[in-house]
Formats: structure tokens, C-alpha cells, sequence
């Protein structure tokens, strides 16, 4: 069953494509019709394009992967953070840092400075220092925040990346197909779907449209995420199942061995006696001397 209806998209104007002055070719595969001099989308390409993504998602998520969402527009920061807190995936909502992805160990030691900081106001450290000094520091935890706060759960490069308006968000676009990450896009009329992997032809300016599509791709990728912890669960009670098998090998092997030391012990005893007792019983070998023979009277 798809995980929205054509209904449904219709009433949350996915189907509203951008002016057909500012349109990109390439997504003439996806258009409908032009009126009133704005572009059409074809939603029943969204429904179809709508359930890859969101399997495609799901699939990633069940495989321990993260996915990053990125949507610094207005029409999509509020939605994009509310459902990254419900689904424990990392967002970017604020502006795009050159290189969080293709520089991403310097980002790293970022989070790690953040996470300095906010460890220091939280054990009251901050407030010992100068004014001067305390104002500078809370000037740079609230930037770091602002910047990467999104993302301090990343601890690793994602494994795919989902953007609102990938025409907007070209950096981030870039960075991830250099280093061949899949990205999954609402891909609006004046969009290059070339550049998507997963494309979901919709409309990119509307807070409806955007909240239904990101909601439809959260829950799948929470349905992913039970998975993985099943998954997990799995893979922990077969692990100890073979350590428990394996433990027990050890002692099963560990018994034979302290027999067989015993049964060595046994049969060397056995041995010794019989050698002894068998040099008891041999008679002996040693000269009886012959008594002089009494000379003639």
C-alpha cells in the first residue's frame, strides 16, 4: 500500500511546480501541464517516486545507517527538526557549512570543542571565569551550536542524505556526490534531477507539501530503525548463544583434558607397580662362592 494517495497530495499542493519561466528541462519528464503560467508536477510519479524513497530509506536506516536532513529554507527548518527528534536523525536547518561533509574531521573537532563547552556550563565552570572571558565562550558554544547543533549525534559521515530544495542546498548537493553519498530530494520544477538519486518530484516552497513528504520519509525510516534494533537484539542473543556454546566447549574440553591427565596418571602408576613388583619377584642372578675343599688327611 503507498504511503500517501494522490488525494492527499493534491490537497497539500505538491502538485504546484515553480513558473515556467524559471523551470530546468530536465524535469520535463516530470511535468504534467503549465497553467496560469506555473508548472504542473505530476503527482502520480510522486506516489510511485514517494514509496522508493521511503523504502530506500527504510532499508538504510535497518542497516545501521543514518540519513542527514538538510532544509535551511523557512518553509522546512521547523518541520525537518521537529521529526529528526522523533526519528534520532541528524539535520542541518541554519546554514550549510562548506565542507561538513567532505572535510568532516575538522567538523569533528568542532563537535568535540562544543561538547567542552556545554560540559563547562553544565558543571558551573563558566561562571568562574572573568565576564570577558565567560562572554566569549558562550559567544562560541552559541555559534557552534547554531552551526552544528543538528548534527552532534553524527559520528560518522551519513549514509544517505535527504534535502528540501536541492536547488537551494547546492552545496550540500555537491559535497555528497563527491563522496558518492545517495541523495534522496524533494526535486521542485526549476530542479536538476540528475544530480538525485532518489527524486520526489513535489513542491519545495510550501510548508504543507514539505511536512507531509519529510513525515511520510520519517516514518519509514522509524519503521527502519525498529528493524535494526530487532536486528541488533538478533545478533546479540545469537552471540550469546555462541559464547555460552563456546564456554561450554571450553569446559567439555578442559573435563576430557583433566581426564585423560588422570587416566595417564592411573596407567604411569600402574606401570611403576608392575615394574616394581616384577624386579621382587625375578630371582637372583648374583655368584653363591663354593667352600674350599677340604684338603687330603
Amino acid at each position: 500500500m503507498p504511503v500517501t494517495t494522490l488525494t492527499e497530495l493534491l490537497q497539500n499542493g505538491v502538485h504546484f511546480g515553480h513558473q515556467t519561466s524559471r523551470w530546468n528541462p530536465k524535469m520535463r519528464h516530470y511535468i504534467f501541464a503549465s497553467k496560469g503560467g506555473i508548472h504542473i508536477i505530476d503527482v502520480s510519479q510522486t506516489v510511485d517516486l514517494l514509496d522508493q524513497a521511503c523504502q530506500f530509506a527504510h532499508d538504510t536506516v535497518a542497516q545501521g545507517g543514518q540519513i542527514l536532513f538538510v532544509g535551511t529554507k523557512k518553509q522546512a527548518q521547523d518541520t525537518i527538526q521537529e521529526q529528526c527528534a522523533r526519528s534520532h536523525q541528524p539535520f542541518v536547518v541554519n546554514r550549510w557549512m562548506g565542507g561538513m561533509l567532505t572535510n568532516f574531521e575538522v567538523v569533528k573537532r568542532q563537535l568535540k570543542r562544543m561538547a567542552e563547552l556545554v560540559e563547562m556550563r553544565e558543571k558551573g565552570v563558566l561562571a568562574t571565569l572573568s565576564k570577558k572571558e565567560q562572554r566569549r565562550r558562550e559567544d562560541e558554544l552559541d555559534r557552534l551550536e547554531r552551526n552544528f547543533g543538528g548534527i552532534t549525534n553524527m559520528k560518522r559521515l551519513p549514509a544517505a542524505v535527504f534535502v528540501v530544495d536541492p536547488h537551494k542546498e547546492r552545496l550540500a548537493v555537491t559535497e555528497a556526490r563527491k563522496l558518492e553519498i545517495p541523495i534522496i530530494a524533494i526535486t521542485d520544477t526549476n530542479c536538476d534531477p540528475e544530480e538525485i538519486s532518489q527524486v520526489i518530484p513535489g513542491n519545495d516552497d510550501a510548508i504543507r507539501s514539505v511536512r507531509l513528504i519529510v513525515t511520510r520519509l520519517v516514518d519509514a525510516v522509524m519503521e527502519g530503525l525498529e528493524e535494526h534494533h530487532q536486528i541488533e537484539l538478533v545478533q546479540a542473543q545469537k552471540a550469546e548463544v555462541e559464547r555460552q556454546a563456546q564456554a561450554d566447549e571450553q569446559q567439555i574440553a578442559a573435563a576430557k583434558a583433566e581426564v585423560e591427565a588422570e587416566a595417564a596418571r592411573v596407567i604411569a602408576a600402574a606401570e611403576a607397580e608392575a615394574a616394581a613388583s616384577a624386579d621382587a619377584e625375578a630371582p637372583s642372578t648374583e655368584e653363591v662362592p663354593v667352600p674350599a675343599e677340604v684338603g687330603s688327611e
